[in-house]
């Protein structure tokens, strides 16, 4: 491998046997100049161009961002592969650096965000926010930043689209949003507000993520039999009636059309909540 850029000190863009690469590695560029030799032993990553416009981005911002933000972002991700026993899409690499970078700039200059989906995600991906629990103790460590929990949310979310290799960045996110849309739907139709952080929102939320699973071909892992649906309709028709407009509002907002399997669940949840308040249990 052959030096034709030195981006930082870390990473540099080398001729591999005719084939332009992104290489990098701790000190891979440390006293070298162009057209010198890289050891492959300190080679830890590789980027190939199989996306022109992914490539130009991430050379460009391996040669503006501070290295210690690159640094902490590829330690954070390093991280994530080994808890999660995985090798992430290398968009991971642009995605949650370019994230971290504004981030930064935004607690620097004191403007804080608030990430609403922070309870859902908590709820909906355990290990990621545990990962992103980790990522706030090495970005404290690394740049004497203390992150606040709603950057941990959105560390989490990027590491979740990354496990999950999602086409669209945005997937899981409105996946989540739309989770919070149904259970405030729930919690409008029963006219109670569940405390966020509570057993009982927590199960809400659980409950409405299984309601919406697929499998690799899309199909519902709920999915009622036809008959249980038609008597639970008769069981709960106030309940299935609200269900009904809660699933009307996420096909206006998100363009999905629950299933009469789905709509019946949330009856169930919307019934199930009403006779645990009406009980004393519900909170």
């Amino acid at each position: 491998m052959k030096i034709k850029k030195i981006l930082n000190n870390n990473a540099v863009v080398v001729n591999d046997h005719g084939e332009e690469k992104i290489v990098m590695g701790s000190g891979i560029a440390f006293q070298k100049r162009k057209n010198d030799i890289i050891d492959p032993s300190l080679v830890e990553k590789v980027f190939i161009m199989d996306d022109p416009d992914q490539y130009g981005h991430l050379q460009e911002m391996l040669g503006t961002l501070p290295e210690e933000e690159i640094a902490a972002s590829e330690q954070i991700i390093s991280y994530a592969e080994h808890e999660l026993e995985v090798t992430f899409n290398k968009h991971i690499h642009i995605a949650l650096t370019d994230h971290l970078s504004f981030a930064l700039e935004r607690i620097r200059k004191g403007t804080m965000i608030q990430n609403t989906l922070l309870d859902e995600i908590r709820i909906l991906y355990p290990r990621e926010f545990q990962i992103g629990l980790h990522a706030k103790d090495i970005i404290r460590g690394a740049l004497q930043v203390d992150i606040p929990v709603d950057e941990v949310g959105y560390i989490a979310m990027h590491i979740h689209t990354a496990w999950k290799n999602a086409g669209v960045r945005g997937t899981a996110a409105e996946m989540a949003a739309m989770i919070r849309d149904l259970a405030e739907g729930v919690e409008q139709a029963t006219g109670i507000v569940l405390e966020r952080g509570s057993a009982n929102y927590e199960r809400l939320v659980t409950q409405l993520e299984n309601i919406l699973r697929t499998d690799e071909n899309g199909k519902l892992l709920s999915e009622l039999n036809p008959e249980i649906v038609r008597i639970a309709k008769e069981r709960y028709t106030r309940a299935y009636v609200q269900a009904i407009e809660i699933s009307g509002l996420v096909e206006e907002d998100y363009g999905y059309v629950l299933s009469d399997s789905q709509r019946v669940y949330i009856a169930m949840e919307i019934n199930r909540i009403n006779t645990r308040s009406t009980n004393g249990n519900i909170s």
